[in-house]
């Protein structure tokens, strides 16, 4: 498989664990889309040419912003993304981002320490380029680890 093949099948995943939770903030012209996942779950070769370790105690997170146009496709848009995560201990972590541009898409992929079923809130502050103004939100996900 080629790397947007894997791009693909990532994003098919995510659309599968939509049902869980919110999967999407606007922000006046901006869509910005965000899930959670296991490591485990990511193909060995997605894992290893994007320099992620598929570990059952790690999960990662995946941002990505469109420019919502109408009559049109969404336009991915880079922006300035940052992550922290928090445990229902208050036990807080930085979550370190990659920003990944393959073929016209945009990601923001970054990955975690997770025990499983832990209950984590996250808060995500996105500026998109062209964005007057930043937005904030969070978002609260239980994630589990895997064998």
């Amino acid at each position: 498989m080629t790397r947007p093949a894997f791009l693909i099948a990532l994003t098919a995943l995510a659309l599968a664990t939509s049902a869980f939770a919110q999967q999407a903030e606007r922000h006046g012209d901006f869509i910005i889309h965000y899930n959670t996942m296991n490591t485990r779950l990511l193909a060995p070769e997605f894992a290893r040419a994007y320099g992620l370790a598929r570990d059952g105690n790690r999960a990662l997170i995946n941002i990505a912003v469109l420019r919502v146009r109408e009559n049109e496709l969404d336009e991915p848009v880079t922006a300035r993304v940052s992550v922290s995560s928090s445990n229902l201990a208050g036990q807080r972590q930085d979550i370190e981002l990659t920003e990944v541009q393959d073929q016209g898409a945009i990601y923001y992929l970054g990955s975690f320490r997770v025990r499983n079923e832990e209950n984590m809130n996250f808060r995500v502050r996105v500026h998109p380029d062209g964005a007057a103004r930043p937005h904030e939100f969070t978002f609260r996900q239980t994630v589990y680890a895997h064998d």
